[in-house]
């Protein structure tokens, strides 16, 4: 229990300090030495509990109690003032509600109920630990580099890297409350903070663009913390208990009991991983600096989501309203959010769509709640959060240095930036290309569906994963080209953020080579202790042979250098007779000069989010009233 408490405290004391830092030689140091230090811890952590079976700690602290409630009211203070400074009614409405809701549950409900299990540690926590504590940290050791650019570019703007900073140490401070509390008061204060600390981080630019998207956030995310106070209330006052663990337990004992909880709880999953109609607040985050949009699509903020969603995994299997909910709302999301991605040429919001979709199939497999599910949907968050990161990272990186981030733009980046043209490559193969791992994952998702005949899901896996092919290849494409001789410009990138790129591509390719190993130590320990037998969603031998063709391909695409290389270079053929090959203008078969160019399709006619949008919107939102309707109708059944 001491390096729980030491991974819960150390990143908060880490933020306090960097809060007040205004050096930049001494928040260098800061950054480098929380991050190095939460590393290590972390990985104490997780070498030191691996294949265990969950334990529970004896943890009962009124002191606890207490500063949750404080924070309780520190947050709701903050919404209610930047609501009253920007003159937003509806954030101003819903924050009030909720403080007013969190003080009545904490003066006049919970006082009647107590957890003496406050912590727990299982495979899944752990899993979840170690994507917080070394990925996590990585972007944090990432931004020191970045943000100096960032700063540069924006000279016009009031240099608050020490709130930056501070916020984004907050969130992996809180982060680890989630994953590590049984009791669910002290859960759904971490998921308060989280909500803070992505409105402030969405707003940190602090122009009209960016405060509007903040709010966005910060009104979706109330409601689903709204959703989780519900469930709260209905716990507390109904089934006398605040204990995770025990939630669990007695609602598989009586799943109708526990019907609108769950309900309860998934709306407030769905919310905070991005789900449709809720999307929209993730791809308004893109405004913000990239260590941002990387923290909150691969470590935080989402993965609190779908691991909520995961842990509910074997209630949704025997509750029906709250199961079609997630189900549907997960597969529809996976299919929608992949075709707007093929429309979109900005990277970020390539990246923001793609992550919607990833976190939608997670959803699906979550609310099917068998095993072989849940097995996909561990694997699926692992590889997401190693390949998002690098992702978001590297087109952080390209933006400072080649003045963009449309995929339209980075021609030629191979030869402009080769070893993060190469890293991006990697990230981009992890996410869509056998052997690697993230198609593993697909592909056990889908043996999951057919084993439980989910035909819908199938369908929508189907088209999903074909439209995911294809902004992933149009991508790919831009990146492999080689053809020209520009100019180096990555030798100005900060050593930070290539350690951390590194890091990212390191980790992404040790999951694949390692899956069979995370299976057998991570995945299935967990399964075992939730559902009391052993399974395999693949068979052992198709694991290992996946592992050893990535071994393969790793070396084939690693190998060798892009620089230094005595190849002879020869102009690129245009089509014609050359007239400037550096601007790859050319004489055509009518003896006119044109212009080569390369160009994807974008299909934003079939594709766009005005052709898109309104059907997911109205569609989810049904099915999300639907389900609370029946929830409710089987409570009141009840009474």
């Amino acid at each position: 229990m001491g390096l729980i408490g030491f991974l819960i405290l150390f990143p908060l004391l880490s933020a306090l300090l960097l809060f007040f830092i205004k050096s930049d030689t001494a928040r260098d140091a800061i950054v480098v030495v929380s991050v190095a230090t939460i590393v290590v811890a972390t990985l104490a952590l997780c070498i030191g509990n691996l294949s265990t079976p969950p334990v529970y700690f004896e943890f009962d602290s009124q002191v606890v109690e207490i500063v949750c409630t404080i924070l309780s009211v520190v947050i709701g203070v903050i919404i209610l003032w930047f609501a009253w400074k920007y003159k937003n009614v509806l954030a101003g409405v819903l924050g009030a509600i909720q403080l007013v809701a969190a003080l009545i549950f904490d003066f006049a409900v919970a006082p009647g109920v107590h957890v003496e299990q406050g912590l727990y540690i299982d495979s899944l926590s752990v899993m979840m630990a170690f994507i917080i504590g070394v990925i996590g940290s990585g972007i944090c050791l990432y931004a020191l580099g970045y943000m100096k650019d960032h700063v540069a570019h924006h000279s016009e703007e009031e240099d608050r890297r020490p709130l930056f900073f501070a916020l984004m140490f907050l969130f992996l401070s809180a982060m680890f409350v989630i994953v590590f509390s049984n009791n669910m008061i002290w859960m759904f204060t971490g998921w308060e903070v989280t909500t803070l600390c992505s409105f402030l981080l969405i707003g940190y630019t602090r122009t009209e663009e960016a405060i509007a998207n903040s709010f966005r956030q910060i009104i979706m995310n109330i409601a689903g913390g709204l959703g989780f106070l519900l469930a709260l209330y209905y716990c507390a006052i109904n089934m006398h208990t605040l204990s995770f663990v025990e939630f669990i337990q007695m609602g598989i004992s009586a799943p109708a009991v526990i019907s609108l909880p769950v309900c309860a709880l998934a709306f407030a999953g769905i919310t905070k991983a991005a789900q449709m109609p809720f999307h929209s607040w993730l791809l308004g985050a893109m405004v913000a600096p990239t260590p941002t949009s990387a923290l909150l699509h691969s470590s935080t903020m989402v993965k609190a989501g779908v691991f909520l969603l995961v842990k509910l995994a074997p209630l949704f299997a025997i509750s029906t309203a709250p199961a079609v909910m997630v189900v549907l709302i997960g597969g529809i999301t996976f299919t929608l959010a992949s075709f707007m991605a093929i429309s979109q040429s900005n990277a970020k919001r390539v990246l923001a769509y793609s992550t919607v979709a990833n976190l939608g199939l997670i959803v699906a497999c979550a609310g099917v709640g068998t095993p072989e599910a849940v097995w996909a949907a561990m694997f699926l968050i692992l590889f997401h959060a190693a390949a998002k990161s690098l992702l978001f990272l590297c087109v952080g990186t390209a933006e400072h240095h080649i003045g963009s981030r449309d995929i339209e733009d980075m021609d030629l980046l191979f030869e402009r930036m080769p070893q993060l043209a190469r890293n991006m490559m990697v990230g981009i193969m992890v996410m869509f290309i056998a052997p690697f791992g993230m198609l593993i994952s697909k592909w056990a998702t889908l043996v999951s569906f057919v084993d439980n005949h989910q035909v819908a899901l199938i369908i929508l896996l189907a088209f999903g994963s074909a439209a995911t092919f294809m902004f992933w290849a149009k991508w790919l494409g831009k990146l492999s080209g080689i053809a020209g001789h520009p100019a180096n410009v990555e030798k100005t990138v900060y050593k930070s953020e290539w350690a951390a790129i590194y890091t990212m591509t390191a980790l992404a390719l040790v999951f694949c080579v390692a899956l069979p190993v995370i299976s057998s130590g991570v995945v299935m320990p967990y399964i075992s202790g939730v559902y009391g037998y052993t399974m395999m969603a693949l068979d052992s031998d198709i694991l290992a042979l996946m592992s050893i063709l990535s071994i393969a391909v790793i070396f084939v695409l690693l190998a060798g250098s892009t620089g230094g290389s005595k190849k002879r270079k020869v102009d690129a053929y245009l089509a014609g007779v050359s007239v400037n090959n550096a601007d790859r203008t050319y004489r055509n078969a009518l003896s006119q000069e044109a212009t080569a160019t390369v160009r994807n399709m974008y299909l934003a006619d079939t594709f766009g989010e005005e052709t898109i949008t309104p059907v997911a919107v109205v569609s989810t939102t049904i099915i999300i009233i639907g389900a609370f309707a029946a929830a409710l109708a089987t409570v009141a059944a009840l009474l």
